[in-house]
């Protein structure tokens, strides 16, 4: 393991507020639990303005750069994260943000950390959700850490409490692990899903799990993207072409044993190296914006 997950990236950099960042915990298991309580999962729960949100507060899911994001929660409460937070003294996101501000805090007290896009199975029983948690060096091996679901969490499937500093990796599918086993029928890309009853055929099956995939290809070189980004070669398409099927699965087989000096070569690639402009669907519209990316 290098130095290269310890550094942050554009959008960990905590910038402004490192200084906030520094009465922070800082060993593992206190950031995630401090991680647990900055983020009020924008869909989750039902609508936010059920819980006393008001509606504007729903553009905070767009908050890309772990700074502002640090910068949003120091101004609803000064008190550094790591004790209790009130629901409305925390912004509104999703997987995303609680995995973004944990591996920043991680990464901001010298721990290798990064972020992992894939699919989970331990949120809706027979499903595997769109989902991004962390993966932090610990004892000699990247181990995955659940940032989002509080101390004590059960999987609904068999009642058992997850291991929320090392999820068991049949619990959690990295992009790569995801995509090989679907193109293998080893799994149904059919309960690879955003949500069960979100009908929409590109944020199911194999186009949303290449999707996914570029996404942590990029989330393993430190670009944490917004989980509804899209550039390169992604798009919107219900479908994947041949074409993509074969670079999916070649991207797949590279990633399943991620060495990140090779990795950095591959994300090289024009279709799947993040540019200084991209396009983002923000839910629940349809129609991508321009982002010019900082």
């Amino acid at each position: 393991m290098d130095d290269f997950h310890v550094s942050h990236s554009r959008f960990t950099d905590p910038g402004a507020q490192a200084d906030w960042l520094d009465g922070t915990p800082s060993d593992v298991a206190a950031l995630r639990e401090a991680s647990s309580r900055l983020v009020f999962h924008y869909w989750a729960q039902g609508d936010i303005t059920q819980h006393g949100f008001p509606a504007s507060r729903g553009e905070e899911i767009n908050l890309r750069y772990a700074e502002d994001m640090f910068a949003r929660l120091r101004e609803l409460d000064p008190t550094p994260p790591g004790g209790p937070r009130e629901p409305l003294h925390r912004i509104v996101g999703c997987c995303r943000d609680f995995t973004l501000l944990f591996v920043s805090m991680a990464r901001h007290h010298g721990i290798p950390a990064r972020t992992r896009v894939g699919f989970a199975s331990y949120l809706v029983p027979g499903w595997y959700l769109d989902h991004v948690v962390a993966e932090v060096w610990l004892d000699g091996a990247w181990r995955l850490v659940e940032p989002q679901m509080p101390a004590g969490f059960r999987d609904p499937v068999d009642g058992s409490e997850l291991d929320l500093l090392d999820v068991p990796r049949d619990r959690f599918l990295v992009g790569a692990d995801a995509w090989t086993a679907a193109r293998a029928g080893d799994l149904d890309p059919a309960r690879l899903v955003v949500s069960p009853d979100l009908d929409v055929p590109f944020l199911r099956g194999l186009p949303y799990a290449r999707h996914n995939l570029v996404l942590d290809l990029a989330a393993l070189n430190k670009h944490e993207m917004i989980l509804w980004d899209l550039w390169g070669s992604l798009n919107d398409d219900a479908e994947v072409a041949s074409a993509d099927l074969a670079r999916a699965d070649e991207l797949a087989e590279l990633m399943a044993d991620p060495d990140i000096e090779q990795l950095r070569v591959v994300f090289e690639a024009e279709d799947v190296r993040v540019p200084p402009v991209i396009r983002s669907v923000t839910p629940p519209g349809p129609i991508p914006v321009e982002v010019v990316l900082r």
